[in-house]
């Protein structure tokens, strides 16, 4: 496994990372995902991650479980607020109540002192940036988190974050997680540019676009059973992907991971780590052999005339 800066950050992280979207406290069973976990570990993946609204606060129990037998500064561990977690007007958004609340019920859930990484889960537009960073600023300076991020902003959103850290004097943010693979590019116009400017790091997800660009799906009549496409909790986030123009797409870059004599998993990841402002690919794996796997992406680089027959086919 190999390691990167997190942003301009001295912060190392691996490439390859493991989250718990969908999958931990829910979708997983608690032993599987225990196992998932404590594989990825001993792979030397370094960096977890969960959310508050992850199986309301179950993913986040599970994987405090899993990592409490490690040593704390062996891992790097990220959570998210943003997302409801009550009924009431206060239990949700960027206020600083709370950030505040969240970040208390978090740590307890997770059985810790401090997390790495606290994200803010998507932008809240009925907050002050000012108010949300403030809040950050605070956490921080409490020890209870280290590092500031945010999920799914806009360029713009990230350009105002920075403005209103530097006229206050607050912590900046310094790593964004956003959506990004073969079939899912858009933070290559405006997020990447931006990021490059702030030092801003990208822990990209779904950088197997929900499964299909490991090649398990050929063709919309042929699902796998037990696949994430053929369950009913999940299959929401994948039916995007399902159509006759992506599997066209999918099969091109099957015969090239074919032409490499590597799995397609292993070059789709590969190909969102061959930029140097992504600092780490977010994984989702159900099963300790799904980890086993993705991490073989670390260290490996795509040549020259694959990336051109990639950008070829996805044309």
């Amino acid at each position: 496994m190999l390691y990167r800066n997190l942003g301009k950050t001295g912060l190392k992280v691996s490439e390859i990372s493991l989250g718990s979207w969908l999958t931990y406290g829910g979708g997983v069973a608690e032993d599987t995902a225990v196992k998932t976990i404590d594989t990825a570990y001993e792979l030397g993946i370094n960096f977890f991650d969960t959310a508050n609204v992850y199986n309301r606060g179950a993913a986040e129990t599970v994987v405090g479980r899993a990592l409490k037998k490690y040593d704390r500064s062996s891992y790097v561990l990220a959570t998210k607020v943003y997302f409801p977690m009550g009924d009431g007007p206060n239990d949700r958004g960027l206020s600083r109540k709370h950030m505040l609340e969240s970040a208390d019920a978090s740590l307890k859930r997770l059985g810790l002192d401090y997390v790495d990484i606290l994200y803010c889960h998507r932008y809240d537009a009925e907050t002050p940036v000012s108010e949300t960073l403030r809040a950050f600023d605070d956490l921080i300076r409490r020890g209870k988190v280290l590092y500031a991020g945010v999920s799914e902003w806009s360029a713009a959103q990230i350009e105002e974050a920075m403005r209103v850290a530097d006229k206050y004097l607050l912590d900046r943010i310094v790593v964004n997680q956003p959506q990004y693979s073969m079939l899912w590019r858009k933070i290559e116009d405006e997020i990447l540019p931006v990021s490059k400017k702030y030092g801003v790091g990208q822990v990209v997800f779904s950088p197997l676009a929900q499964g299909l660009l490991t090649g398990k799906y050929k063709t919309l009549g042929d699902v796998p059973a037990g696949s994430r496409a053929a369950s009913g909790k999940m299959n929401q986030f994948i039916q995007r992907w399902m159509n006759a123009e992506t599997f066209e797409k999918v099969a091109k870059l099957r015969a090239i991971a074919d032409r490499l004599g590597i799995p397609m998993a292993q070059m789709a990841l590969a190909w969102v780590l061959r930029l140097d402002g992504v600092s780490s690919a977010l994984i989702g794996a159900s099963r300790p052999e799904q980890a086993v796997q993705n991490a073989r992406a670390s260290g490996y680089m795509l040549p020259d005339d694959a990336l051109k027959q990639i950008d070829e086919a996805l044309a």
